[in-house]
């Protein structure tokens, strides 16, 4: 039980990856709280099996303070932030669409930005307080279409992991960031068919030198470990989980 006795909080940890985090945390022995924005039915199951969960747009300011107050007096601290709520609406450049941009703006970037500063008085009360971000690939640069404005949020979310790692080690609190690759979830495969589904798996698979694709549970693994003491000595860094892929633009593209 690496984790009995910590109050875990993930971000969109309802669903996909983040309810594999959800699940992961709780599984190995802490109290786990999951905000989320939509999914009712889905936040109700998490509470049948004791999470505490709480409605928030992390992208609204004065939600995540109703969610910071609720926690604060429910929990007193938190020893564990997961910034995991993300979107992804695809467009090319030449496409671009402001409303499309300032909503994943709000969500990826802001929202992160928002619930740290929001937790970060909570998180500073435990003895050795973790944030871990959920980044992506996208934010390093690959060439997957339609992607340039979502990895220019996560592209911020990596550059916001290394300064608050800087700024906030005087804590003693541990900042770091997971860069998943095409992982198999709602957001990527929602709404397809079977067929369709298998062939966007089998397009990422030949992206990538392992021939696989992700599973929310390969990315609640590595979040799990950023968040134990077995990386007590890692702060700043951000772990690509992608399988390896092959098309990562280079300063010569």
């Amino acid at each position: 039980m690496r984790f009995k006795d910590k109050i875990a909080l993930v971000t969109g940890g309802t669903r996909g990856i983040g309810r594999a985090i959800t699940e992961g945390f709780l599984n190995e022995g802490a109290k786990v709280i999951a905000l989320y924005n939509s999914s009712e039915k889905e936040a109700k199951e998490l509470e049948g099996k004791g999470v505490k969960t709480i409605k928030c747009n992390v992208g609204n300011r004065n939600d995540v303070k109703k969610a910071k107050d609720i926690v604060e007096r429910e929990f007193g601290k938190i020893d564990i932030l997961v910034n995991n709520a993300g979107i992804m609406l695809l467009m090319p450049f030449e496409e671009f669409d402001e409303e499309k941009y300032e909503k994943m703006l709000r969500v990826n970037l802001n929202g992160t930005i928002y619930v740290t500063y929001e937790f970060l008085p909570l998180l500073k009360r435990s003895k050795n307080g973790v944030i871990v971000n959920i980044a992506s690939n996208a934010g390093i640069g690959t060439a997957a279409e339609g992607t340039t404005f979502y990895a220019i949020t996560k592209a911020g979310v990596i550059i916001l992991t290394k300064r608050l790692a800087f700024e906030l080690g005087k804590y003693g609190i541990r900042v770091n960031a997971v860069a998943p690759g095409w992982t198999e979830t709602d957001m990527t495969l929602g709404g397809k068919t079977e067929s369709e589904a298998e062939k966007l798996r089998e397009i990422f698979r030949n992206k990538t030198v392992l021939k696989t694709t992700g599973k929310p549970i390969d990315i609640a693994n590595i979040v799990l470990f950023l968040a134990s003491e077995e990386s007590r000595y890692i702060t700043g860094q951000v772990i690509v989980a992608d399988g390896g892929r092959i098309d990562n633009l280079t300063h010569s593209v």
